[in-house]
């Protein structure tokens, strides 16, 4: 079984730590993440890209990254769903019609950053909170 390596910005946020958890969730347990700058030329990376200028899983036609994943990966899970516009909304906190929770999980990922000192570090303790999304997006919605 071939490993997909990933390549993507240093100081992972949202959009990032969530697009890292779905790919090691739903496309590839076994995916290993590198971190270059901002500024690294993304023709030059061996790997898939994401999240940084140039590449196709990123920011596209209103799509945050973890919406580009998802579309190119095929993935229609309703609960991966109801998690994409929250993540979107946390990661873009200043767009109209981001729903209540993408301030929470905007708040708890600032944590995670603010507390973390690498890019794994900050996917792992993310990727408990994505969990907990997950299930969280996944249950059926009460009318109580």
């Amino acid at each position: 079984m071939l490993v997909m390596h990933f390549v993507t910005r240093e100081h992972v946020h949202v959009d990032r730590i969530a697009t890292a958890w779905a790919i090691r969730r739903f496309v590839d347990p076994a995916a290993t993440f590198e971190f270059v700058p901002r500024t690294r030329d993304v023709r030059r990376v061996a790997g898939v890209p994401f999240d940084i200028r140039g590449a196709e899983l990123g920011h596209r036609e209103g799509r945050c990254t973890f919406e580009s994943l998802l579309e190119k990966y095929e993935l229609h899970d309703p609960g991966l769903r109801r998690m994409a516009s929250i993540i979107r909304g946390a990661d873009l906190p200043h767009e109209d019609g981001a729903p209540p929770e993408s301030a929470g999980v905007l708040a708890v990922f600032d944590g995670i950053r603010d507390g973390s000192s690498t890019d794994e570090q900050r996917i792992d303790r993310g990727s408990a909170v994505c969990d907990a999304l997950y299930a969280y997006c996944s249950a059926p919605v009460s009318s109580a």
